[in-house]
């Protein structure tokens, strides 16, 4: 099975980032941080990340978004406030296609959610700091993202204790 391992406005937090990262070293292809870190780039707590510059995040070494390929998916990442991500996701839609990615993943809204739009995958793990509701309500969460066949994708909603708040099953 593969999998992805994606976070969001994590706001200063490192202790939370290293026992995700801990948690999930052996399962996951992949782990996606979708901006508002607020850390060095260069952290530790940082080191594994695909990752992005959120409008919180002042080091010019994030990337504003980035791209990447796992067992057949390709996966846009960015933090979503330059696509105006908080009122649609119909700019953030226009570049994932011009990127060729099935994946969108973003942050910004601290809203955790899972959506499909034509044929592309939006999601929001929502935010391990400050969550605002969503798919989980006001839980703090990150997402784990699996698939063993490349059209059917499980986007499980974790707690910072690794358990499963929502799940959600999408075909593409």
């Amino acid at each position: 099975m593969s999998v992805v391992i994606i976070t969001s406005d994590s706001h200063g937090l490192t202790e939370e980032l290293n026992v995700i990262k801990e948690r999930h070293q052996h399962e996951a292809d992949a782990f996606v941080h979708c901006g508002d870190s607020e850390l060095d780039y260069h952290s530790e707590e940082m080191s594994s990340f695909y990752k992005v510059r959120g409008n919180c995040d002042f080091d010019q070494n994030y990337p504003e978004d980035t791209q990447l390929s796992v067992d057949g998916q390709k996966i846009f990442v960015t933090h979503g406030h330059l696509y105006q991500v908080k009122t649609s996701l119909m700019p953030l839609s226009y570049r994932a296609e011009e990127t060729g990615s099935n994946i969108a993943c973003f942050g910004h809204s601290h809203l955790a959610g899972a959506e499909k739009v034509k044929d592309t995958l939006f999601i929001n793990p929502g935010s391990i700091r400050e969550p605002r509701g969503g798919a989980a309500g006001t839980t703090p969460t990150y997402v784990r993202l699996g698939w063993e066949r490349q059209n059917e994708l499980q986007v499980e909603f974790l707690n910072l204790q690794g358990e499963v708040e929502a799940t959600t099953a999408i075909h593409l």
